[in-house]
């Protein structure tokens, strides 16, 4: 009898599995039912060899008739998957379990083995092996040539660029929390930085990474680095008042600014919110400022280049030359614009009402105008003249950026040592218990033999104390800035009546 449904062969080898085996391997048959017919492992072995050779020889993607019964899978892959095989291999976990086949033929003699079985036994360790050797070969053949590998080491110094002339350093000296001493210079080859704590040669700072302590001539340390925007903004030469780097970034986040952007700014001033533009849009994008005074408007062109050239030197690149000045007043300029609509538009200016009219044509629908004002009657005055000239905008919010400084740090004694921690008065120590003080008991008298101030860094954690209180230089108030969303006005209709 041949059976080649996967259900009968199951169905079989559970049957010999329960009734048959034992009789199979002991003898013990009854004569009436066995007859002259040879032992029933005999006639097993052929039909095992038949049935695995059936399910495990059949390659993925071919198609033939494994039955002639109607419920038979017609596709060799499908019934592959009903065996538990997926992809003409069995799966792991179903290697790992013995299947009933495997069972049965474990149980049978092995002397009554034939070759095809020990073969066919053997022959799934071959093809899990040589399927995680390919597993391997396709993971080295897909990793990227570029990458590198994760056990090879990486120099974190290849990012790091050394100063060199034409860089921009910023020089600080901090004595008490506080900043005694800051500025910035450019370096050159045979400059020098004076001060009232000694004298710096630049030619001592070149060659140098940034963030390093270097002593002037008078002993006291000076810390060297490049300037961030915001400190540049802050130091760099002026003509009027800048736009501060805290309001600055709030108008970013108002305007929503990205890359790729088209900005109109009036009111160039130093430059300092041009810089700042120029970074958020990018080298797609396009910042176009108008400054009515000639002044201003070199002041601002010096600054944008001099942070270009240092930014070039720092970082091997190029800043983006994606800003155009213009010395023009901008109520004027409507013939200059006419072509561009602007993403975004950003108003420093002591009148913004006045170029609202011009301006508003060349912004985006539902697109915000951030203006910067000094004073609150200004910011009335702007209101007014949006719906005096009935402008298509309406007012979101009017802010005032505050920032509000924290002194964060140890606590120290007139003689520059650390004081200790003192417990709460609910859990100090009795006196008389082992490691307690009394509050009239002397230091250690070793401190005073060394004479040398204790240091943080010797201390376990957790027993230096610490201050934290607001600190009593605050900044004052700045600008107010005023957003103003365009929206587009549904038009007038006459009134009638629904019927």
């Amino acid at each position: 009898m041949m059976l080649t449904r996967p259900s009968h062969i199951q169905a079989l080898c559970r049957h010999l599995l329960t009734k048959r085996v034992d009789l199979c391997l002991t003898g013990q048959r009854a004569p009436e039912r066995c007859g002259q017919h040879p032992p029933s492992y005999q006639l097993l072995v052929p039909y095992v060899v038949t049935s695995w050779r059936r399910v495990s020889s059949v390659p993925p993607g071919e198609s033939g008739q494994v039955g002639h019964d109607k419920g038979t899978p017609q596709n060799s892959e499908t019934a592959l998957q009903e065996n538990g095989v997926q992809g003409g291999r069995r799966r792991r976990a179903w290697e790992r379990s013995l299947s009933p086949l495997e069972r049965i033929s474990r149980l049978l003699p092995q002397d009554s083995l034939t070759e095809d079985i020990l073969h066919l036994r053997a022959k799934p360790r071959e093809e899990q092996s040589d399927q995680e050797g390919s597993l391997t070969s396709e993971a080295h053949a897909t990793k990227p040539t570029g990458a590198a590998d994760s056990s090879e080491p990486r120099d974190p110094s290849s990012r790091e660029v050394p100063f060199k002339p034409g860089d921009l350093v910023l020089a600080e000296f901090r004595m008490k929390h506080r900043v005694e001493f800051r500025k910035m210079f450019s370096l050159s080859s045979e400059g020098k930085l004076h001060s009232n704590w000694g004298l710096v040669h630049h030619q001592d700072i070149v060659g140098r990474l940034p963030g390093q302590v270097l002593r002037t001539s008078t002993g006291i340390r000076f810390l060297m680095r490049r300037p961030a925007l915001d400190e540049f903004v802050l130091l760099m030469k002026r003509g009027p008042t800048i736009s501060y780097p805290k309001d600055v970034n709030a108008m970013l986040m108002m305007m929503d600014v990205s890359e790729g952007d088209w900005v109109l700014e009036t009111g160039s001033g130093s430059g300092a919110m041009t810089l700042f533009l120029s970074r958020a849009v990018g080298s797609r994008g396009r910042v176009v400022s108008f400054e009515v005074r000639s002044d201003h408007h070199d002041r601002a062109a010096r600054n944008f280049q001099r942070w270009r050239s240092a930014w070039e030197v720092a970082h091997r690149e190029e800043w983006p030359d994606n800003v155009a000045f213009i010395n023009k007043d901008v109520s004027n300029a409507a013939s200059d614009i006419s072509e561009v609509t602007f993403d975004s538009v950003a108003l420093d200016m002591l009148n913004p009402q006045v170029a609202l009219p011009v301006v508003h044509r060349h912004l985006k629908q539902g697109a915000v105008c951030a203006v910067y004002l000094a004073n609150i009657t200004q910011v009335v005055d702007l209101l007014e003249g949006v719906r005096h000239y009935r402008l298509p905008f309406f007012c979101e919010k009017v802010t005032e950026v505050t920032h509000r400084h924290w002194l964060v740090a140890p606590v120290l004694r007139k003689d520059g040592t650390n004081a200790p921690r003192v417990p709460p008065a609910g859990v100090r120590g009795q006196e008389g218990e082992p490691g307690s003080k009394g509050q009239d008991q002397p230091e250690d008298p070793t401190d005073q033999e060394e004479g040398l101030l204790e240091t943080v860094m010797g201390r376990p954690f957790g027993t230096v104390p610490y201050v934290a209180r607001p600190h009593h230089e605050q900044g004052s108030h700045t600008a107010f800035l005023v957003k103003l969303r365009k929206f587009l006005p549904v038009p007038h209709l006459p009134h009638t009546r629904d019927c």
